[in-house]
């Protein structure tokens, strides 16, 4: 992808970029200058990009093509993994370069060239490893807490030498995270700096990976401070933060506790509240509360998991409010490195869930039916959320009914895996129990890589499953 906008004219910082980015581009031109093929193939890729990218060195314009590159199978035929109205926004929009992407890659030998440098790939990885390695293992140290412990999740970190090295790219759709990061040249057998590797940034990401399942585990207590999103209206924050109150509270804490522990030993406190201050006047409120609070998490043995919920249920409203409107916010604030771009129609199944653990079933139905009528997403994962709503209300047969459709319209394991395992207790409670192991067996065909499944699976097949005995 890449090297295919490279050839249309992407050349943002070209004067500053590794001598690989150059070559490369060298040597795509020269291959596709050899033939009449090669060049119609450039200049069909040439015209869509153009035609659709009035700014061709900005990464607001690359920002959509490495959306449709992270969705998409590689070689040779390059199309995208899911729907296309499953993909990101931005790169729904695009969709149709995938195609023109096969003749290009054919013609401009991109196969040999990477071949060719795939040596100086395996360098670029080398010199971020140790640095990744440090940055995973403090995080995780500083919270208390294993990144691994969150199954079906991936953070993901793309190293590529064709953009341009001021830039890094950092987005969340679900439960997937990605850092596309464009490393600066480096003198061979010479200590690269954090900011140079974008160390930060990456971080940044990474504090995100960590904290919103948090924030989506504690979704009631968050959404008792929306009354803070009227006293953000005036900042100069990103709209999704101020119509989202996860998204602010959770950008909040991830602030305070990189200022925390910016820095070294010797950094003077005075220069962390002046960014604690700072980032208050550009919007995010709560920096200072959550700062005060990881100085104290600091000191206690349990980690961010098991105290998050505290400090959550901490924030007094009421003072937080008056404390915002006295804030003369800055006219303008640095944008936020990680892009919260989630398709609408993921978010909507994402809130439906979220309903659901919050005890609001009837919400989560007319979610789910609502995507379900209207073709919106995963219409599998809708199923599955409609079979658990029929579960909360006590309604065996329509949960049957809907996890049985679930595993006939979706491709996830986690949906797959799960609607088997309910479907085998359903049968235990019908004292059906030749089926239900046949339907604990499915699920650890379809869904066994996934421990939690797995655990229940071979519960369900050791024993039939009773309900919990209702407290006396």
């Amino acid at each position: 992808m890449l090297a295919a906008l490279n050839a249309c004219g992407y050349d943002q910082d070209l004067n500053i970029s590794d001598a690989t980015r150059l070559n490369v581009r060298a040597e795509v031109a020269r291959n596709l200058r050899s033939s009449t093929e090669g060049q119609e193939a450039l200049t069909n890729l040439c015209d869509f990009y153009q035609g659709r990218t009035v700014e061709r060195n900005t990464t607001r314009s690359l920002s959509p093509y490495i959306s449709l590159a992270l969705y998409m199978d590689g070689p040779p035929h390059f199309v995208p993994r899911v729907k296309e109205e499953e993909l990101p926004p931005d790169a729904s929009m695009i969709a149709g370069f995938g195609t023109l992407l096969e003749k290009f890659y054919d013609k401009a030998g991109i196969h040999g060239i990477w071949e060719r440098h795939r040596n100086d790939y395996a360098a670029l990885m080398q010199r971020y490893h140790e640095a990744l390695a440090k940055m995973v293992f403090d995080t995780e140290i500083y919270l208390k807490q294993p990144s691994a412990q969150y199954l079906g999740r991936r953070f993901t970190i793309y190293l590529d030498f064709m953009g341009s090295p001021n830039e890094t790219d950092a987005r969340n759709y679900g439960a997937d995270y990605y850092v596309v990061v464009f490393p600066a040249p480096s003198a061979p057998r010479e200590p690269v700096q954090a900011s140079v590797m974008k160390m930060e940034q990456i971080r940044h990401t990474f504090l995100h990976y960590e904290m919103d399942p948090l924030a989506s585990k504690h979704f009631t207590a968050i959404k008792r401070l929306e009354p803070l999103l009227q006293s953000v209206k005036r900042a100069p924050l990103e709209e999704s933060f101020k119509s989202d109150i996860s998204l602010l509270v959770t950008e909040c804490m991830v602030r305070a506790i990189e200022i925390r522990t910016s820095g070294n030993k010797q950094t003077v406190e005075a220069m962390r509240t002046q960014a604690v201050d700072d980032a208050v006047k550009q919007g995010y409120i709560l920096t200072r509360y959550f700062y005060d609070q990881v100085v104290a998490f600091e000191k206690d043995p349990a980690g961010i998991r098991a105290t998050y919920g505290g400090m959550i249920e901490g924030v007094d409203l009421k003072r937080e409010e008056k404390a915002a409107a006295e804030v003369q916010f800055a006219s303008a604030t640095s944008p936020e490195l990680v892009q919260f771009s989630r398709p609408e129609e993921r978010r909507m199944l994402v809130t439906a869930e979220k309903r659901l653990a919050a005890g609001d079933p009837k919400g989560a139905q007319e979610l789910a039916q609502q995507a379900l009528d209207k073709k919106i997403g995963d219409q599998g994962r809708a199923l599955f959320i409609l079979a658990e709503v029929a579960v909360a209300n006590k309604n065996r047969d329509g949960a049957q009914d809907n996890f049985q459709k679930a595993i006939e319209s979706s491709k996830d394991p986690k949906v797959l895996g799960w609607s088997h395992v309910y479907l085998g207790r359903i049968l235990d409670m019908k004292e059906d129990r030749t089926a239900a192991i046949e339907e604990y067996r499915a699920a650890l065909n379809s869904g066994g890589g996934l421990p939690e499944i797995k655990a229940a699976a071979e519960r369900g097949l050791e024993r039939a499953y009773e309900p919990p005995a209702k407290p006396q």
